[in-house]
């Protein structure tokens, strides 16, 4: 990597002047080469020192702004007891496409063990797992003997929660002591961490039983990894989007009972939408990330990706909570009632987002059912501004995480190399400006006050999942996002998840055999407000009744 070693010349600065939207004069030129080798100079010398990879930048990102308060949620309230049946299918797929709320009651009232559960997963892994290549690493020793530990401490009287004896699925950026953890890429295919990321350790405090680490797109990009290409079960013949590639495809594909993605930019959102889950991506610091892959400090978010809307909020109960390892963790509540009425809620909604291409009957048919439910529907408006342009802080971040790649000449040894991958992106990072990397967190800054005005006249908010700003919005902005099944409809095979135009584009082939594929519709919530668009959610996944359909593979 040379970009600071070139020579400079007064026509070089010249050259730049285009790029820059400025035009200096002769003396300025002389002015700036006098003493701008300086300046490079001390960039090169902060080169030469390696930065341990976990170490975080000493300015951190808080999504709240200055009076923000709390929400205190509603004492925890489940329906489990009332709707959940205690008999147990004969066949063994229907007993591991049953949602977590089911098993809980199955593992509670010990009408099925940990142990038989945990084989019942292991075996649909090793059965399907190739075909989806969706399995990194099968922890099955690790998951008989968390199996047959949470089996014993009930059989003595100890039940640790609605988690307990449930298997789940780990995306392989989330460490795991002694078990290989190697996101996704070439030059971390042999990295074994000693200590299990903080998520890890409470899911395995709840009882939890990890049955496997879970693909990802290489450093969380795509569904390109070391070891293939990870598939749609709705359709092999496309990959399932990313970066929580593995996450959402083993989960859909009723390979595990929950799974754990992250998301920086669209790596819960875009993989749900594709495979049919139900993804929870949190407010930003709600999940620490202590042991967890560092892309971006500032955008990183740690969630459940599950069958069901009542699950995902069993699983963030659990790793919720703050930990002063992680700079921007922040301490927050969270509690559910499941059984709150939505009917008094406003559901703030932009029409110029559901006027968007790409946007289907099935989205705009969410205003409707959400009408039915009782919701008030409130049109919203916001300002025209460059939200894309957000996208270069994303960029200069992620660059900066694996800069070493880079300098070494290393992200070569990466599979997937393209304009719009990973090692250009990295590469093409390094010419981007600091003076507008400050002036871009301004614009968040301003971003940010413009949706906490949006959130003063409604209580949730409802759009397309990839058309219009509000996905780059609302993960620079910090504020959480259900994203949750609404329908089928007849797809094409559709083409890779890219960010080579400055925003995520999963776009869709024009010919080609079609194939019935979910799909999906968002909601978002006020920050560290996620009860409410729950509560929406399993409102209209009731109505909805299409999250119990399964995907084809076994045909």
């Amino acid at each position: 990597m040379n970009d600071l070693n070139t020579p400079l010349s007064t026509t070089t600065i010249a050259a730049a002047e285009d790029v820059l939207g400025v035009r200096y004069t002769e003396t300025e030129r002389a002015f700036m080469l006098d003493n701008l080798a300086g300046q490079i100079a001390l960039a090169q010398r902060r080169r030469e020192i390696r930065l341990p990879h976990d170490l975080a930048p000493a300015t951190r990102f808080d999504p709240r702004l200055p009076g923000f308060v709390m929400p205190v949620p509603a004492s925890p309230k489940s329906n489990e007891g009332d709707t959940q049946s205690l008999r147990i299918p004969n066949d063994a797929a229907s007993i591991c496409f049953a949602p977590v709320t089911q098993l809980s009651a199955w593992i509670r009232h010990r009408h099925i063990s940990a142990e038989r559960l945990a084989g019942l997963y292991l075996d649909r892994i090793a059965r399907f797992g190739p075909t989806l290549e969706c399995i990194a690493t099968a922890t099955s020793d690790l998951a008989m003997t968390q199996a047959r530990r949470a089996d014993a401490l009930l059989a003595a009287g100890t039940y640790l929660g609605p988690l307990h004896g449930i298997p789940w699925g780990c995306k392989d950026l989330l460490d795991s002591s002694g078990v290989v953890t190697g996101w996704g890429a070439e030059p971390f295919a042999e990295r074994v961490p000693a200590t299990d990321a903080t998520v890890v350790q409470r899911l395995t405090a709840a009882g939890a039983v990890l049955v496997a680490k879970l693909t990802l797109g290489a450093l969380a990009y795509g569904d390109v990894w070391y070891g293939g290409v990870t598939r749609n079960p709705w359709n092999l013949n496309e990959g399932s989007s990313g970066s929580s590639a593995g996450s959402g495809s083993a989960t859909a594909a009723g390979l595990v009972a929950f799974s754990l993605g992250t998301e920086t930019l669209g790596s819960i959102v875009a993989p749900s939408l594709r495979c049919g889950t139900t993804g929870l991506r949190p407010t930003f610091g709600r999940v620490p990330r202590t042991g967890a892959m560092p892309l971006c400090w500032t955008l990183d978010k740690i969630g459940p990706m599950c069958r069901s809307v009542a699950d995902t909020a069993l699983v963030l109960a659990a790793i919720n909570g703050g930990d002063p390892a992680d700079s921007c963790s922040i301490d927050a509540p969270f509690a559910f009632d499941a059984a709150a009425s939505v009917a008094a809620l406003r559901l703030g909604y932009y029409p110029a987002d559901f006027a968007e291409a790409g946007v289907n009957d099935l989205d705009r048919a969410m205003l409707d059912h959400a009408s039915a439910l009782g919701l008030t529907l409130v049109e919203l408006s916001r300002p025209t501004l460059p939200y894309d342009s957000l996208m270069n802080v994303l960029f200069a971040e992620a660059a900066a995480s694996f800069e070493h790649l880079t300098l070494d000449d290393t992200d070569d040894s990466l599979t997937w190399q393209e304009p719009g991958s990973w090692p250009n992106t990295f590469r093409k990072a390094r010419f981007l400006s600091a003076v507008d990397h400050i002036q871009l967190d301004r614009l968040r800054r301003r971003v940010m006050q413009d949706m906490d005005r949006a959130f003063e006249g409604v209580d949730a908010m409802i759009g397309p999942c990839l058309a219009g700003p509000m996905l780059i919005i609302t993960n620079f902005t910090g504020h959480p996002s259900l994203v949750l099944r609404c329908g089928f409809r007849q797809s094409t095979t559709r083409k890779p998840l890219s960010l080579a135009e400055a925003r995520l584009d999963q776009g869709q082939d024009s010919t080609g055999a079609t194939f019935t594929v979910p799909h999906a519709i968002s909601l978002y919530g006020r920050l560290f407000d996620e009860s409410t668009i729950l509560r929406i959610g399993l409102a209209l996944e009731t109505r909805l009744d299409v999250a119990r359909h399964r995907p084809p593979i076994e045909a």
